[in-house]
């Protein structure tokens, strides 16, 4: 047994699953999580000193790489001034003003500590600003773990929600209105029934925890036009794909203003930080301005703001995100090459950092075409990049990530290993 397989067994006893978030427990590809001791650039080495290259980089956050210099540099000050003080601080200022620079459409913007409490804290505010109590979300989109969006879709189309998670009173979940992704079609039915009921649409522009699926214009720009429309607001969850698909995030990609968005990981280089923000009318809803309450210990935590701020400065760089973009694209190709050599089914998609890697013939377009993936396929490959020193999501349902420290070579040896383990597929 080695030593990550004891430390499992070990966790096990005091952590349920051994792990403090589900997919981190191995279950769907099987074997022992790796306990990871330290990290540097594209890097990661578990408790047995075992290096991987790794291409899930905190799911998302280390954009600049593992433990960049200029991003500890400033998290060293920061802490040597102190940890917490529970007031008000110029760095929450400095961030937000920094945020609202690079997104315009946060005109004001609210710090938090995760991204669950911004889908939270964006759902309450979206209901308290309409006074209306339904929301649209879609099927495979993930915007954290409050009670009202862990829901699964009904029996059948424009069905509200049932609680998928034991200890969600379906009460809370009734007004939960779930709909197939890249469907525009149903939206335009949603809203023709529930259109003056809808206090919000819910969405990830690019989908993440389904795998990296991509809306399509239509889809995303049907659904400004309805709240437009119907007086309804869209929140557009861009905690994963802020400043990891583009400078100025998903939604200048589609050209299409939200009235709210949650962003996270980006933001904190790395330390939990989160935040929501939106248009000024919207915003001031919020206490201590409005009716609607939100509070947190810890939200602008110096620190963590800190090492935020750091990094949204550095990925402002001159050729940044082309470079990016450029090592998503050539590890895809080289994935995607070398499962055609092998005969494997497989194909692949990456926008700015963040890519998908599919066992099936075609792109997937939502939640029904991800299911079809080839889990077995996956699995095989899972492990056997492992075992070759690369760190891949353990979970078919995950997006990936590059970062500014991939270089060609890291990406070439991925490739070389990916060749190797492709032909063991069976």
């Amino acid at each position: 047994m080695d030593r990550n397989e004891a430390l499992f067994d070990r966790a096990r006893e005091v952590i349920p699953g051994g792990v403090n978030s589900p997919v981190r427990a191995f279950r769907s590809v099987g074997g022992a999580p790796r306990f990871i001791r330290r990290a540097k650039g594209p890097y990661m080495w578990d408790i047995d000193d075992k290096q991987y290259i790794d291409y899930v980089l905190s799911w998302g956050p280390m954009i600049l790489g593992h433990n960049d210099d200029r991003v500890t540099a400033a998290l060293h000050e920061a802490v040597d001034r102190g940890i917490s003080f529970g007031a008000a601080t110029e760095g929450e200022v400095v961030i937000a003003e920094e945020i609202r620079k690079l997104v315009p459409s946060m005109e004001e913007v609210r710090l938090v500590s995760s991204g669950t409490e911004a889908g939270m804290s964006a759902i309450r505010l979206a209901r308290g600003y309409t006074g209306r109590n339904k929301i649209v979300k879609f099927e495979g989109c993930y915007h954290g773990h409050s009670d009202s969006l862990l829901v699964k879709a009904g029996s059948g189309l424009l069905t509200f929600g049932n609680p998928s998670s034991a200890g969600v009173p379906a009460g809370i979940t009734e007004h939960t209105i779930v709909l197939e992704y890249n469907n525009p079609e149903q939206l335009r039915e949603a809203f023709a029934k529930w259109g003056d009921d809808i206090a919000c649409v819910i969405v990830e522009a690019f989908a993440g925890n389904m795998n990296l699926v991509r809306g399509t214009q239509e889809f995303i720009s049907t659904m400004r036009e309805l709240c437009t429309k119907h007086g309804a607001l869209l929140i557009v969850d861009e905690v994963m794909t802020g400043f990891r698909v583009a400078l100025h995030g998903a939604q200048s990609l589609f050209g299409v203003t939200p009235d709210i968005t949650m962003l996270g990981k980006v933001i904190g280089g790395g330390m939990p930080v989160a935040a929501f923000g939106g248009r000024r009318d919207i915003m001031e809803k919020i206490a201590p301005c409005g009716p609607v309450y939100q509070a947190g210990t810890l939200s602008g935590n110096p620190v963590a703001v800190a090492c935020g701020l750091a990094t949204l400065k550095l990925i402002q760089e001159p050729g940044f995100y082309e470079k990016l973009g450029g090592q998503a694209q050539k590890l895809i190709a080289g994935l995607t090459e070398a499962a055609r050599e092998a005969g494997v089914p497989f194909c692949g998609d990456s926008v700015g950092g963040m890519f998908g890697i599919y066992f099936l013939e075609n792109i997937p377009k939502g939640f029904a075409d991800v299911m079809k993936a080839d889990q077995n396929h996956f699995n095989q490959f899972f492990h056997g990049m492992l075992e070759r020193g690369v760190y891949f999501a353990p979970s078919t349902f995950e997006a990936g990530f590059v970062s500014i420290q991939h270089t060609d070579e890291v990406i070439e040896r991925t490739i070389e290993a990916a060749r190797a383990t492709f032909r063991e597929i069976k």
